[in-house]
């Protein structure tokens, strides 16, 4: 075998192994005409500090104890942050976002927190916390799991990695 027809045949190996190497990394959930892309984390722990110099996490931290001021207020706001990312086909009945998620203090009871979202686009963002006494009395968001409905109908689900 010739060196370039060696090259010929790894380079139309790599050009079917890279799409589907791409298609496996892919987040999405996708299911019943509903997207969720993705689903945005954050950990804010206000009295430990951040050891990098990523402009992006720092501004991150500083927009969540935005308005802060006393060592009280800057606790209220510890906890878990989550932005859920999601589209629906079909933009014309509301949509609802519910999360669900348990804490480590709290064992396999799971706590629900769910917003209607009236006027649906063609993107969507939606929002989650579990911060302050919640926070503080139910500990670490251990596992989570975010659902689309439509009245009592599952369009699309997603989960973390311990969601059983």
């Amino acid at each position: 075998m010739s060196p370039g027809s060696l090259r010929l045949i790894l380079r139309l190996f790599a050009l079917v192994a890279v799409p589907f190497a791409l298609m496996s990394c892919s987040s999405a959930s996708v299911g019943n005409g509903a997207r969720i892309s993705r689903v945005k984390y954050y950990h804010l722990i206000p009295g430990k500090p951040i050891s990098t110099q990523d402009p992006a996490l720092i501004f991150e931290r500083q927009h969540y104890l935005y308005g802060a001021v006393t060592k009280a207020e800057m606790l209220s706001r510890s906890g878990h942050y989550y932005t859920v990312f999601w589209k629906v086909d079909d933009r014309a009945e509301p949509v609802t976002v519910r999360f669900e998620y348990r804490q480590a203090n709290t064992g396999l009871a799971t706590k629900v927190a769910e917003q209607q979202v009236e006027e649906v686009r063609r993107s969507n963002t939606t929002r989650f916390q579990v911060t302050g006494d919640e926070y503080n009395t139910g500990g670490r968001v251990t596992a989570w799991k975010v659902t689309l409905l439509r009245g009592k109908d599952e369009l699309v689900s997603q989960r973390s990695y311990m969601w059983n």
